[in-house]
């Protein structure tokens, strides 16, 4: 859970996470809507990926990226424990 708290620490990471929410995206896509180098997003993808919030399928030379939503409830589910809140109606 530590690597996912680390994953998250970041608001780039954050954003990529919430563009995945939309749908699967390759490298290329996610790359175009940052204003920093195709490296700094793999950077940031590489730590994505072994923190289990996202997978990725590779089809000859393109990459496309999508969200582990089972990491990302399990995620979730701690931050709503840790602040005291149980079940869908948040009840305490």
């Amino acid at each position: 859970m530590k690597d996912v708290w680390n994953a998250m620490a970041d608001p780039t990471r954050r954003a990529i996470l919430t563009m995945l929410q939309n749908g699967d995206m390759t490298a290329g896509e996610i790359s175009d809507k940052f204003d920093v180098s195709g490296a700094t997003i793999s950077h940031h993808l590489k730590i994505l990926r072994e923190a289990g919030l996202i997978t990725s399928e590779k089809e000859k030379q393109t990459i496309t990226y999508r969200l582990n939503i089972t990491v990302f409830q399990d995620f979730l589910k701690g931050i709503a424990e840790a602040f005291g809140m149980k079940g869908e109606n948040h009840e305490k």
